[in-house]
Formats: structure tokens, sequence, C-alpha cells
């Protein structure tokens, strides 16, 4: 993962995303520190269970639905969003949609 990557407002966290070929990761990351401030994942304690099989839509959304959980409960109201080399369509859109539901602002 290019968790060195800046992005043009450091004052905002960034969400990144990232797909394994059987996960997917989101990670809030402080770029002024360069820290990953929390994460969630297909292999995430909270959520393995509510996983049924290998990266999908519907894991997608769970994963988007718990970070976004995460990022609420630090006070946290807008973030960017990174999506990396991925493609905004199917998985990527999946979280970015399932966060954006929880409140959490682009």
């Amino acid at each position: 993962m290019n968790t060195k990557m800046r992005s043009n407002n450091t004052k905002k966290l960034r969400l990144y995303i990232f797909k394994s070929n059987k996960h997917i990761y989101a990670h809030l990351i402080d770029d002024e520190k360069e820290q990953v401030i929390t994460s969630s994942s297909t292999i995430s304690k909270d959520i393995k269970h509510q996983i049924k099989s290998f990266k999908n839509c519907a894991n997608a959304q769970i994963v988007g639905k718990h970070i976004g959980l995460k990022i609420k409960k630090l006070g946290v109201k807008e973030i960017i969003f990174d999506r990396g080399k991925n493609l905004y369509h199917g998985q990527v859109k999946a979280i970015a949609d399932a966060t954006r539901n929880e409140g959490i602002i682009f």
C-alpha cells in the first residue's frame, strides 16, 4: 500500500481503499503525522463473522459501514476519499456509499 501518498489538502484525513485478491481494506490516514488512525477490512475481528464469502459488493458495504461508524466515533465529519488505482465502481463505490450513509462527507 502506498500510505505516503500526499493529498493536496493535508488538514483533512484521507480514507484509502485497498483491494487484494480476496479482501478489501479501508484505512483512515493522517497525512501530516503519516500514520493510520483507524482501519476496517473483511478480516477485521468486529465484522469477520458477517462476511460469508470472498470480496464482493455486499462485503464492501459492510466494510464501508464499519469504517463510517469508526470515523463518526472519532468525531470526524469530512474526509478525502482515496480510491488508489481502483476505478470508482463496484466494490469501491459500495464502500463510498456505505460510508456516506453514516454521515461522512467526502
